[in-house]
C-alpha cells in the first residue's frame, strides 16, 4: 500500500466535498402587474337579421299603448308580457299579416277577460251569499244553461255574443297547442267546475217549473212572511233539549188537553192546544207518575212519561218551581235504573233553571255532577266546576263528600274512598256504582305490590268496601283470580305475590277512555 494518496484520487476527493448547484439562477422579477394575455382571433358577429313588423302590428302595438285604452288595476309590466305573448305565437304561426289585428282584443281585454273567467266560479264557490236568489237574476243567468254544455260560464262583465264565444281570445282558438290547456285542472277549478253544474241543474229545473231549487225558494219567501206576527210556520220552530220544537216568534201556547197520562211523540210541526196539557193537569200528572213508580217500577213507561211532561212544560214556556221539581225527579228516576243518557237531559236544564233561581236542589245535583266528572274522567271539566265553587257551596254536605272522593282518588289514597263510598249522601252511590268495580281493580293493583306473600279475603273484604267475603271471592273470580284462592284452616287467604301482573294489567284496561251517550 502507498503511504500517500494518488492525484486523481486527491483531485475526485475534493470534488465530492464541494459538489455543483441543483438550480439554475434566473433573473428576480422587477414589476408586479400580471402578464398581458395574447389577444384572442376575433371572430366574424353574425348579422343581425332585421325583423320588418307589418303596419297592422305596428298599429295594434300604439293602440295597446295608447293613454286612453288603460284599465285600472293592469299595468304596462303585464300589457308588455301578454302583448309579446300574442305576437310571437303569430309570429311562429307565420300568421302576422293573416291575422285581422284590428278584430284583436287588446292585452288589457285578454287580460280582464281572463281574470273575470277565473274570478266568477270561485266567487261563487267560496262565498256563497253573493248568490243572489231573486228572479231577475235567474232570468240574466238562464241565458247560460242554453248553449253549448261543455262551454264555461262566461263572465257578465264580457259576454256578447253567445254564437260568436267572443270570451275566449281568437289567439287562443287559433292556436292548436292551446287545446290541452283545457284540460288542466287548477287548484279551484274542480270545486268550481261542481257548484257550476249545480247551478246548471237547477236553472234547468227551474225552466221546468219543476225544481227543487224553486220549492227552497217558496219556503224560504213563507218563512220571511211567516216572521210576522200572527203568522206560525213549522220553519219557526227551534227545537230544545226534549226533542221538542217550539215556536220563537210568538208567545207561548196554552194548553187544553185534560188527559193525565200521554205518549212522548216528537214534534214535527207546530204543537196544538189541543193535545198539550195545561199547567194544573201537568201537577195531578206529576203526582200520579210518582204512585205509579213505587207502586210498579216501570222505568220504560215513566220514562216515556215523563218525557211527554217536559215537552209539554217546554212549548208552553213554564219555567218555574214545578219545573224545576220535574226534572229532579226524572234525572233521580234515570239515576238508579244507570240511564246517563236521561239524566244528564234532565241535568243540563237543570243547570239553566238553578240559575234563575227557581228553587229546587242545586247543592245536591252540583255534587251529583262532581261525581259523574270522576265517573268520566273528565279532568277539563272538573277544574271548570271547581273554578266556580263558592265557598258556601263547598260547606254543602252533599258537594263537601263528592270534593272528598275527588281528593281521595287524586292521591291514590283507597282506603279512604272506600269509607266514603259506604257514607255517600243522597243518590250519590248510584254514580259511584258506576265506577267503583274500576277503583277496586287499581286498589288491588296497590295491594298486590305491598301486601306479600298472601292477604286474608277478610282483609279486602273491608279495605275495598264489599258487603261480604262472597262479593269480595266473586270479584277475585270475575277477574280471572280463583286459581290464586287458597283455603286454609282458619281462613281463606289471596296470593298477592302472584296477583301483581293480572291486576295491573286489569287496572289499565278499566281505565281505558270511554265515550258515553249523553254524555254532559
Amino acid at each position: 500500500m502507498y503511504a500517500t494518496t494518488v492525484p486523481w484520487r486527491q483531485s475526485a476527493e475534493i470534488a465530492v466535498m464541494h459538489p455543483s448547484p441543483a438550480f439554475t439562477t434566473v433573473p428576480a422579477r422587477r414589476k408586479f402587474a400580471p402578464p398581458e394575455p395574447s389577444p384572442a382571433p376575433s371572430q366574424p358577429k353574425a348579422p343581425t337579421k332585421k325583423v320588418d313588423w307589418p303596419q297592422a302590428v305596428r298599429e295594434y302595438v300604439q293602440r295597446s299603448f295608447a293613454p286612453d285604452a288603460a284599465v285600472a288595476g293592469i299595468d304596462r309590466e303585464e300589457i308588455e308580457k301578454v302583448l309579446k305573448k300574442v305576437i310571437t305565437e303569430a309570429a311562429e304561426r307565420d300568421a302576422l299579416v293573416s291575422t285581422n289585428w284590428e278584430a284583436m282584443p287588446l292585452p288589457q281585454q285578454i287580460i280582464h277577460t281572463e281574470r273575470a273567467r277565473m274570478a266568477m266560479p270561485v266567487a261563487a264557490a267560496t262565498e256563497p251569499w253573493r248568490r243572489d236568489t231573486t228572479p231577475d237574476r235567474h232570468v240574466a243567468l238562464a241565458g247560460y244553461s242554453n248553449g253549448d254544455s261543455s262551454k264555461k260560464r262566461k263572465s257578465a262583465d264580457t259576454v256578447m255574443s253567445d254564437a260568436d264565444d267572443d270570451s275566449i281570445p281568437p289567439w287562443r282558438k287559433a292556436n292548436p297547442r292551446n287545446v290541452f290547456e283545457d284540460r288542466i285542472t287548477y287548484a279551484n277549478q274542480g270545486q268550481a267546475d261542481r257548484v257550476e253544474k249545480r247551478q246548471k241543474r237547477k236553472l234547468d229545473d227551474l225552466a221546468k217549473g219543476t225544481s227543487k231549487y224553486q220549492e227552497n225558494l217558496e219556503k224560504r219567501k213563507q218563512r220571511f212572511e211567516n216572521g210576522k206576527p200572527g203568522n206560525r210556520s213549522p220553519q219557526s220552530l227551534h227545537h230544545s233539549q226534549d226533542g221538542s220544537p217550539f215556536d220563537v216568534n210568538e208567545g207561548p201556547i196554552i194548553g187544553t188537553c185534560q188527559d193525565l197520562e200521554k205518549r212522548y211523540f216528537r214534534l214535527t210541526s207546530a204543537p196544538k192546544p189541543e193535545t198539550v196539557r195545561p199547567l194544573h193537569i201537568l201537577e195531578q200528572t206529576l203526582d200520579l207518575l210518582k204512585k205509579k213508580w213505587k207502586k210498579e217500577s216501570n222505568y220504560t213507561y215513566i220514562c216515556d212519561q215523563f218525557k211527554s211532561l217536559r215537552q209539554d212544560l217546554t212549548v208552553q214556556h213554564i219555567k218555574n218551581e214545578f219545573t224545576v221539581n220535574a226534572y229532579e225527579i226524572h234525572a233521580r228516576i234515570a239515576l238508579e235504573k244507570g240511564d246517563l243518557g236521561e239524566y244528564n237531559q234532565c241535568q243540563t236544564q237543570l243547570r239553566a233553571l238553578y240559575s234563575q233561581k227557581l228553587g229546587g236542589h242545586p247543592a245536591e245535583f252540583l255534587a251529583y255532577r262532581i261525581l259523574y266528572f270522576i265517573y268520566t274522567c273528565n279532568r277539563t271539566d272538573m277544574n271548570d266546576i271547581l273554578a266556580d265553587l263558592t265557598p258556601t257551596d263547598k260547606q254543602q254536605p252533599a258537594v263537601k263528600h263528592a270534593l272528598d272522593v275527588r281528593s281521595a282518588l287524586a292521591l291514590g289514597n283507597y282506603h279512604r274512598f272506600f269509607r266514603l263510598y259506604l257514607e255517600t249522601p243522597n243518590m250519590g252511590a248510584y254514580l259511584m256504582d258506576m265506577f267503583i268495580a274500576r277503583e277496586r281493580v287499581a286498589a288491588l293493583a296497590n295491594i298486590c305490590k305491598a301486601y306479600k306473600p298472601d292477604v286474608k279475603i277478610r282483609f279486602l273484604t273491608e279495605e275495598l268496601g264489599f258487603e261480604s267475603d262472597q262479593d269480595c271471592v266473586q270479584f277475585l273470580c270475575d277477574h280471572g283470580a280463583q286459581g290464586l284462592l287458597e283455603d286454609r284452616t282458619d281462613s281463606v287467604v289471596f296470593q298477592t305475590g302472584k296477583a301483581g301482573l293480572l291486576f295491573e294489567n286489569a287496572k289499565n284496561a278499566a281505565f281505558r277512555k270511554v265515550d258515553i251517550k249523553g254524555q254532559i
